[in-house]
Parts: structure tokens; sequence; C-alpha cells
């Protein structure tokens, strides 16, 4: 029995230890406040190339995505970055993008140095040619200041980088660069491929064009919303919004049965202004358009918000669901309440969430509702109180493993239509 006991204790206190030392469950972000969303002055940058000619050694910020504030020679082969945001006040969501080289083969130390209330948030990516990107090595991170709250947001307060330079350029970024000219390239590609429509519904604030992709019959009375990069830096939303996109476009049997049926309508930028200026967060308005779903002072809602009117007038038909794709410390799902029903099709997006649950083995998804509906402010609100769809922010982590942000965008895809067509579960 004492035997017995020992091993139970010993197995116990295993157990707990594990509990301790596992990665602290990302607790959402608070309810959206109202704010303030008339247009602000923005900070721009200034585009050029710093020399420091007695090292040999090179930067750039003059690339669309760049962010660079300045930057000043510390010592031998090493540099202080700063990184400020267009403007203030604004979220902790530092960007930077830039290139580096050397007349000489060497290695440079590089310090990304933020504004005092940020951290360091994205872990840095490099590049040879701006499109193919690999993380970093964290033996040549090192950081500063790191919080030691116990939280899955705890970031250090900035970080030195060990680089080898070369006389090639090397891109190095937050995220994987996906610029208006990137994301625009792969709608051209997937409307080629699949004989879609892409068309210009309106300009953005600097008066770049906000474009649209229609899946499915466009004159169909059934139709789903999709909108992606309300916010700049959130890539990886991105990546699964395009996997999401491209499985409902596929020539799978579910797919071309789903476009008989409904009219899929995809903004895959809505930020296209703050995007390729490298903000942290906000328009050329210098406003976050995810606050701005109530007074609509900024165009890019506003044009969504007209699209939507006028194509509920033009087929007599309804939005039955609203996805808006983001990213942010880790994976969560922001739906409604399960109280809300008054909706085109109710309970659709937990009947979903059920499903994508049974669908991917072993995962349990990191769901937080929200309970708070008018004003609309953000997206999936004004979703549901003005047009009756059921909606969902779907977030997706900085630091997702790329293949299954594909597998969770996929599935999504999947047992979406499956439920709006009507299919049963054969899990159940």
């Amino acid at each position: 029995m004492k035997k017995f006991f020992s091993i139970f204790l010993f197995l116990a206190l295993f157990i707990s230890a594990l509990g301790q030392d596992s990665k602290p469950v990302f607790q959402g972000q608070q309810p959206a406040q109202e704010v303030d969303t008339t247009t602000k002055p923005i900070e721009k940058q200034t585009r050029q190339v710093f020399s420091f000619e007695e090292d040999g050694v090179y930067f750039s910020n003059d690339f669309d995505g760049a962010r660079l504030n300045k930057i000043e020679r510390t010592g031998e082969n090493s540099y202080t970055i700063l990184i400020t945001p267009e403007n203030f006040p604004i979220n902790m969501s530092p960007w930077y993008a830039f290139k580096f080289w050397s007349k000489k083969k060497k290695e440079i130390n590089v310090r990304l140095e933020y504004p005092e209330f940020a951290r360091h948030r994205y872990s840095p990516l490099l590049s040879k040619d701006g499109q193919k990107w690999k993380p970093l090595e964290t033996s040549r991170i090192n950081e500063e200041e790191k919080e030691n709250t116990g939280k899955a947001t705890d970031r250090p307060k900035r970080i030195v980088m060990r680089l080898r330079s070369g006389n090639k350029p090397m891109w190095i970024s937050a995220q994987e660069l996906q610029t208006s000219k990137h994301v625009f390239a792969w709608m051209n590609k997937i409307a080629k491929k699949r004989k879609l429509q892409i068309e210009e519904i309106g300009k953005s604030k600097e008066g770049k064009p906000l474009r649209m992709m229609t899946i499915g019959d466009s004159n169909a009375k059934k139709m789903i919303m999709v909108i992606s990069r309300q916010h700049p830096p959130e890539v990886t939303g991105y990546f699964a919004m395009q996997a999401f996109v491209e499985k409902i476009a596929d020539k799978s049997k579910l797919s071309k049965q789903f476009r008989k049926e409904f009219a899929i309508y995809v903004v895959p930028l809505m930020n296209p202004d703050g995007v390729d200026n490298g903000h942290w967060r906000h328009n050329a308005g210098g406003i976050d358009l995810n606050r701005d779903w109530t007074k609509f002072n900024q165009p890019e809602g506003r044009i969504i918000s007209e699209f939507i009117k006028r194509k509920e007038i033009e087929t007599g038909g309804k939005f039955y669901f609203g996805i808006d794709f983001h990213s942010t410390w880790d994976d969560i799902y922001y739906p409604l309440e399960r109280k809300f029903t008054d909706s085109n099709m109710p309970n659709l997006t937990w009947n979903w969430l059920d499903r994508i649950t049974k669908a991917i083995p072993n995962y349990e998804p990191n769901i937080k509702p929200n309970e708070k509906l008018e004003p609309a402010i953000v997206s999936r609100n004004y979703f549901y109180v003005s047009h009756k769809m059921e909606a969902i922010v779907f977030e997706i982590g900085d630091n997702t493993p790329r293949d299954f942000i594909k597998q969770k965008g996929e599935v999504g895809a999947v047992e979406l239509m499956k439920l709006m067509l009507g299919e049963k579960d054969s899990r159940e």
C-alpha cells in the first residue's frame, strides 16, 4: 500500500509540474470600446537608404510594407533601429520590415527599439528575395527586459539580432510581406484559375483600389461576406482566409454545389494603405478600421456596408454569414453569445465551431464569445445587427505553424459549406 501511495504521489507531482510548465492559454482581447473615428494625422516614414560607410553597411526602408523610422550606429557593425507607429494611441503591434546588406561578408548587431509603451511582438523572419521566408534562429536573438507575468502575451522590451550580412540585400520582417502587390497577384491567379470575377468597389482613404472577388452566382439570393487585413500586420489571418477561399473555389463536388446556391463576396485587403505604408494598426486616416463600423467615418468600411445593402436590394436576398479574419497572440475565435439567435440562419456559427472541433483531431478551440452588440463598432457586430448575418472574428496566432493555418482554413470552409447546405454530420 505504501509503495502504491508513493507511485501515486510521484505521478501527481509530475503531472502538476507539467501543468506549471505548459504554455499559458491566451485569454483573448477585451471587448472593443467606442472611439472617435474621425481622421487623425499620421507620421509618414522617409523612404531612403541609410548608409554607414565606415562599416560598409546599408539599410533600406524604400519598399512597400517597410517600417524603419530611424537608425543610428552604436558601435562597430552595431546599430539601433527605432520603430514607431503611424500615430497614437495605438495597440502593441510594432511592425517592422527593412533590407540590409554590406560591401563584405560580416556579422552585424541590430537592436530593435520601440516607444516606452510598446513591447516586441513579432519574431523576425528572413528572406533573400522578399518571397520565401524563414525564422531567424533563436540563438541569434537576445531578448532584453522580458516580462514575466505568466501570461501568453509576455514579451521583451526590445531585441538584439545577430545578422549575417553580405553584398546581396536580405529582407527582415515581422511577418511574411504580403503587400497590395502580393494580395492582388493572388486574387488574379485564383480568379484566372477558377474563372472568378474581380471588381474594384471603391477607393481607400489614400486612393488605392479596394478590390472584391466574387465566387459563385452573383445573382444568388443567399450570400456570405469574407474580409481580412483590416489591421496591416495580421498576415496569419490572411493566410487562413486564403485557404478558406481557395477551398470554396476548388473543383470538389461539395464546393461546386455550394457555389450553385450561395454567392461568396471576398475582400482580402481591407486596408491597402496601412499595409503598403507599414503601419502597425491604422489606415491612412489614422484610424483602426475595426472600430468604425458604426459611424463609418473612413471609406473602407463604408464601402463594404454600401455594397452589402446594394446586393440585398439587387437580389432581394440575404447575407447569411460574415467572417472577418485577423491575427493575435494565439489562435482564438470570437463569436457572438449563443443567446443571439435573431439571425438569418440561427445557431450557424456555434454549430460550425462544434463541427470544426470534431473535424480536427485532438483540437480544442479557444473560443471567447462576445455578449455586447451595440454600438456595433466592429465588423462582426455590424454584420449581425444591421444584416442579421451569423458572424465571427476568426483569429490566428502570430506564430501558428503555417501548415496548421492552412488546415484550419480548409476545414473551416468544408464544415461551413456542409452545414449551410443542410448536410448532416456523419460523425454524429
